[in-house]
């Protein structure tokens, strides 16, 4: 993986990428060419795609209710890391490169991979902030005591009007965590694997593509967050074709968005 940093001037200061004003039409076009990337190299979701179904098979069979939804939710703040090794893939292919599925650990002889694992770590913060406001808002709305079964936890949550008021202001503040996960990470990940820039340069260049970009970048988080959904109603199975699509995706969505030629 070549190390490249993008300098100007005599105090090396980072010049950041421009970043291209995109449309629906490139959001449609970076989803079919995710697609298409999955097609090409179907054996890339034995080491992504299973791990999510079995990791959510063990969350619905545990004996913490409360835990569920926000345990299932916290699946998008996460995903953009445990998507390295595909956008590894995405590259290789677009570069012509062998596509066999070992490559996809080459990320871990990455230059960038102190990088990567930072930027990991920054949304496993994230995940555990939203985790602990999740259990804080349950507590303070509907009491410390743990539900003795399902029937007892749903009837609190959809009878109840301290249960409404759990899904409303739960909803609202999960969004809020959204929203910052995706701004920070929806291109900074490809953009570290592609240019190994630091971690702050990576997180603003990623704010900046979505600022730049609102509505396209709201239809892709609206895509995403609805393909995790349904991927989760088809008992988790379909997160083995979701997950990898969108990983293939979101580096064509940072190829088109992020100004900066593929390099060989």
């Amino acid at each position: 993986m070549a190390n490249f940093h993008i300098f100007a001037g005599s105090d090396t200061a980072y010049i950041y990428p421009p970043i291209r004003h995109i449309g629906v039409a490139e959001v449609k076009q970076s989803l079919a060419a995710g697609i298409a990337d999955f097609l090409a190299m179907p054996s890339h979701l034995v080491f992504l795609g299973l791990i999510y179904p079995l990791a959510g098979i063990w969350l619905v069979v545990g004996d913490e209710p409360p835990l569920i939804f926000p345990l299932l939710s916290g699946f998008a703040l996460i995903g953009p890391f445990a998507a390295i090794g595909l956008y590894e893939m995405s590259r290789r292919r677009e570069l012509g490169l062998d596509v066999s599925w070992w490559h996809a650990f080459d990320v871990l002889r990455s230059h960038a991979i102190f990088t990567l694992l930072s930027l990991g770590l920054l949304l496993l913060v994230i995940f555990a902030l939203w985790e602990f406001t999740a259990q804080a808002l349950y507590r303070a709305l509907l009491g410390p005591e743990r539900p003795e079964s399902w029937q007892e936890f749903l009837s609190a949550v959809f009878g109840t009007t301290q249960g409404w008021k759990l899904i409303g202001f739960g909803t609202a503040i999960g969004f809020v965590y959204a929203v910052v996960a995706f701004c920070i990470s929806v291109t900074s990940f490809p953009l570290v694997l592609d240019r190994n820039v630091s971690v702050p340069n990576a997180i603003l260049t990623s704010v900046k593509s979505v600022l730049e970009n609102p509505l396209p970048m709201a239809l892709w988080g609206l895509i995403v967050a609805v393909s995790l959904a349904c991927g989760i109603l088809l008992l988790f199975a379909g997160l083995a074709v979701v997950m990898p699509v969108l990983a293939h995706a979101t580096w064509h969505l940072y190829r088109s968005v992020v100004d900066v030629p593929p390099m060989t």
